[in-house]
């Protein structure tokens, strides 16, 4: 059975897709993977507070919100150059927001 505490040491974006035992394109992951961690990220950290009391909905939640993110990139979606230059305020990437939420330190993807 899978836990919180699992999902807390995934590392890269395949990690995310692997432990929710989600099927991927490898090629957009790859290609992609900084912008689908961001907003995946974004997502998560708007609703992880709503399930903080039940580990199984969020786990849920979870998979849920990285699957919708990456449908979005399925069907084409791309990001503005506005969402893109946001990244790298100050010059410096500020990595995502998955690893950052998740994790409570610096991007791994």
């Amino acid at each position: 059975m899978k836990t919180l505490e699992d999902f807390y040491h995934l590392r890269n974006a395949e990690d995310y897709f692997e432990f929710f035992e989600m099927d991927y394109d490898k090629k957009l992951v790859n290609v992609k993977r900084f912008h689908i961690m961001k907003e995946y990220g974004n997502l998560i950290k708007k609703g992880m507070a709503g399930f903080a009391h039940d580990e199984p909905m969020l786990l849920d939640f979870l998979k849920f919100s990285l699957l919708r993110v990456y449908a979005d990139y399925l069907s084409g979606h791309a990001p503005s150059a506005a969402e893109v230059w946001e990244m790298f305020k100050d010059g410096e990437p500020k990595g995502c927001l998955a690893c950052v939420s998740a994790k409570g330190g610096s991007c791994d993807c």
